[in-house]
């Protein structure tokens, strides 16, 4: 009971102080030591012990009693700092309309204003270092290979089949290949439309071997509602092949003077339906082939009396269409116009064939 002496003596401290707290626990003043954070003054006082003016760290004593007795510890002061990049802003170019107003500060979106810029400094010696910053030539190759040369083992094998197929072919290029390097040619499939592929299958059989200009006319005035998805289609097919292949260029290219002499000179061709066709720019864009894709099914539904609701199952269908150049139609024109003539030439039958008459003489031979 002797180790009870020293809780009993607090305990009526405590109640002479609050007549309401009858029983204090052993555990709040002997065991456990409260853990609080200690104000600047009292760190500052733990690194400098030679500083004797600033008060010692609170004790269990002094917090029990602030605790009680309404004090109040000073609150450790929380200093933050800014973890945003830094900003960087743009440059105009020197023959730019909007260059008069570089030196004026900006605004950001932070609200700050930076300083005008020094006029000192030419914009051309900065656009020069950044470039040279990140030239080709100092950038690390090899954190460069892992996507330029993921499998360089399959590069080098790929590689060396290629050049045993040109030994062996002599440098001869196959049909194919001459003809994708003398022909260009564009392919662009669209987005699904809300359409089946009973709708859009005859606006892509009328579309088929037309010219480019010509099918987007025909959409424009068609009464099909497919047909404004199918316009806007081949407005962008069309600005592809123009961008990425350079198609429907040749009127461009070419001279005016040039591109008079070749609508002097058109040329008539035979279609493969019969049609005839006079070809006066070989560079027009035509479609070539267009076909529809079946796409998935959406989910829709329709509500109908007592509380029916019947699922609806709306298709979605897409467009495709590869576009090439006249020249391509004026080459398959000059193959069939070969072949025809190769057919009726095996077919021509002579009854004798011509040879020189030799051993004349003035008597029968029989």
């Amino acid at each position: 009971m002797a180790s009870m002496a020293p809780v009993n003596s607090y305990g009526l401290l405590i109640r002479s102080a609050r007549t309401g707290i009858t029983y204090v626990p052993r555990r709040t003043l002997m065991a456990s030591v409260p853990r609080r954070a200690q104000d600047e003054n009292n760190n500052n006082n733990n690194t400098n012990s030679n500083n004797n003016d600033k008060p010692s760290p609170s004790s269990p004593l002094s917090s029990i009693k602030n605790f009680f007795f309404g004090g109040k510890s000073a609150k450790p002061k929380i200093t933050r700092r800014a973890n945003a990049p830094l900003k960087r802003e743009g440059t105009l170019s020197a023959d730019s309309i909007f260059a008069e107003d570089e030196a004026t500060p900006k605004l950001i979106a932070s609200g700050r204003t930076p300083a005008a810029r020094k006029q000192g400094v030419a914009p051309e010696a900065v656009e020069g270092e950044d470039e040279a910053s990140y030239a080709v030539e100092q950038r690390n190759r090899a954190n460069m290979s892992a996507v330029l040369d993921p499998r360089p083992q399959a590069r080098i094998r790929w590689e060396r089949k290629m050049v045993v197929r040109e030994i062996r072919r002599r440098g001869r290029l196959t049909k194919t290949e001459q003809i994708m390097r003398t022909e260009r040619e564009s392919m662009s499939k669209s987005h699904w439309f809300k359409t089946s592929v009973k709708k859009l299958g005859p606006l892509a059989r009328q579309i088929a071997g037309k010219n480019i200009d010509e099918a987007m006319l025909q959409m424009r005035f068609s009464k099909k509602k497919a047909a404004k998805d199918v316009l806007e289609h081949l407005k962008h097919a069309k600005n592809v092949a123009i961008v990425r292949s350079g198609m429907g260029l040749g009127a461009v290219a070419n001279g005016e003077a040039e591109q008079e002499k070749k609508k002097q000179d058109p040329i008539s061709i035979t279609l493969k339906d019969g049609e005839r066709k006079t070809v006066t720019d070989p560079t027009a864009i035509y479609i070539s082939q267009a076909w529809v894709n079946r796409g998935p099914y959406g989910v829709d539904y329709d509500h109908r009396a007592r509380g029916v609701i019947n699922l609806l199952r709306p298709p979605h269908t897409g467009l495709s269409v590869v576009l090439k150049e006249e020249h391509t139609r004026i080459r398959e024109w000059k193959n069939r116009e070969a072949a025809e003539k190769r057919k009726r030439q095996t077919k021509l039958w002579t009854q004798l064939p011509d040879r020189k008459i030799s051993a004349q003489n003035q008597y029968y031979s029989w």
